[in-house]
């Protein structure tokens, strides 16, 4: 399976594309699987000015906003369904900062999943570390977002296979970000080279049967490197390694 499951659109701060951009790139670059993940902060606030006006003035409440989103995005998997296969996705914030993070009361269980961020930050967030609550929380199938989960696991003490065979039975996969672009100024992820590298984490990981998602996390057209996608999951495929979504 050729799979990119971290893409944004204009519904993000950070990006510009349309939707149909984004999907009609991925179709030109031979991607077989396509998760649309703008951020929630992004969608639910809709615009920059509301954005950042003082949280105490504003409710938290998302109102239709994320409905209105993925209708739309349901719309674009229709249009496309016969080229590729687009899942309908969001990304999750969990720093606890003015408009960031996830309002208790935003309901994200209809998405086909979504993508958590900033896992290991330490000091305050809504997670407060705790993957497990947070994902139940969310009611939908989650990933972990360009995260080095081993240092991340680590550090609360915790048994990496034994951890990952937890995440494995509650359906939470692991993405390998393999972005290259203008917009991260060039930088990979070090994580992400470090698993691709190391046997014995790559073992672990097979052990426990957690699955893998490729994440280009593209905020530009202009920038998107399908074929830099494909190696990386055709390297899972090789290594015995099952990404989410496969069957």
């Amino acid at each position: 399976m050729i799979q990119d499951l971290h893409s944004h659109t204009y519904y993000s701060f950070c990006g510009a594309d349309t939707p149909e951009q984004v999907v009609e790139t991925a179709i030109a670059g031979g991607i077989e699987l396509l998760g649309i993940t703008d951020h929630q902060y992004g969608i639910g606030n809709a615009r920059g000015d509301v954005f950042n006006t003082d949280k105490s003035l504003l409710t938290d409440d998302y109102g239709l906003t994320l409905r209105r989103y993925f209708d739309h995005i349901n719309l674009i998997k229709e249009k496309y369904a016969d080229k590729i296969t687009v899942l309908r996705g969001i990304e999750i914030c969990t720093v606890n900062q003015g408009r960031l993070p996830l309002p208790e009361s935003a309901d994200i269980s209809f998405f086909d999943y979504c993508i958590i961020e900033n896992l290991d930050l330490k000091g305050n967030t809504i997670t407060n570390g705790d993957l497990f609550s947070f994902a139940e929380r969310c009611a939908c199938p989650c990933g972990i977002a360009h995260t080095n989960m081993f240092a991340f696991i680590n550090s609360i003490g915790e048994d990496p296979l034994e951890y990952f065979k937890k995440m494995a039975d509650k359906n939470i996969f692991w993405e390998m970000n393999v972005n290259l672009d203008t917009i991260h100024r060039g930088n990979q992820h070090k994580y992400m080279l470090d698993f691709f590298e190391d046997e014995a984490q790559q073992d672990i990981v097979r052990k426990s049967g957690v699955r893998l998602s490729i994440g280009f996390d593209g905020h530009r057209v202009y920038d998107y490197k399908p074929d830099r996608i494909k190696d990386y999951c055709r390297k899972l495929t090789a290594m015995g390694i099952k990404m989410a979504f496969e069957e």
